[in-house]
């Protein structure tokens, strides 16, 4: 089975959707660590993200995925911007000219995403940061999809360790952003970034296979 365009499509529809319905949830985790800004930031980038879709809706998997990163680029503020930008940009590179994508893509297009977001943020796991829920993620992806796992369950489980990454970044102490300066004090709080990073994969576990 493979991805198709419009599971492209579909998915970065749902990532919008899926912002706007959180986006206060995502403000308030942000409000406790950082510019309480989070989730107006992705609500915007992705409505942004929607309105440059039917640009390119007849064109292949890497230029829409390049062109929802450069949305993201250009109309989210702080540090979410570049970073999830880099995310489709790179995932973009990996699926250039490809009009649909088998599990093995897939998964070279994730791990292009995430190592373009460690290649510019600096994090690493631990760090209480959305590479806190990417990594875990693309792990599972891979090695469900190394066993042979029907890649709609192997969706799934990316879409849960992420959901658990995010989660297991409550206790941690910030080390990376904005929440660092508050040391000892960001710990007990569920990292925004990470929660973000958890619903674009659960987005994607319900919408790119059709």
């Amino acid at each position: 089975m493979k991805v198709t365009r419009d599971g492209i499509l579909n998915w970065l529809k749902a990532c919008a959707e899926a912002l706007s319905r959180d986006r206060d949830y995502l403000t308030q985790l942000d409000a406790a660590i950082g510019d309480a800004d989070h989730g107006a930031n992705m609500d915007r980038g992705f409505q942004a993200v929607l309105s440059r879709l039917p640009g390119v809706a007849d064109k292949d998997i890497g230029t829409i995925l390049k062109t929802a990163g450069m949305a993201l680029v250009s109309t989210v503020g702080g540090a979410a911007g570049p970073l999830y930008g880099t995310f489709f940009m790179q995932a973009g590179v990996s699926t250039a000219g490809k009009m649909e994508l088998s599990p093995e893509e897939l998964v070279a297009a994730v791990e292009a995403g995430v190592n373009g977001v460690i290649a510019r943020g600096k994090a690493t796991l631990g760090d209480k940061t959305m590479v806190d829920a990417l990594v875990p993620a693309l792990e599972v992806l891979r090695s469900a999809v190394c066993d042979g796992t029907p890649l709609r369950d192997a969706l799934r489980q990316a879409a849960a360790a992420a959901a658990k990454g995010a989660q297991d970044t409550i206790p941690m102490v910030a080390r990376k952003g904005r929440a660092s300066y508050l040391g000892d004090r960001s710990a007990g709080h569920q990292d925004p970034g990470a929660t973000s990073s958890s619903l674009l994969l659960t987005a994607a576990a319900e919408t790119l296979m059709g």
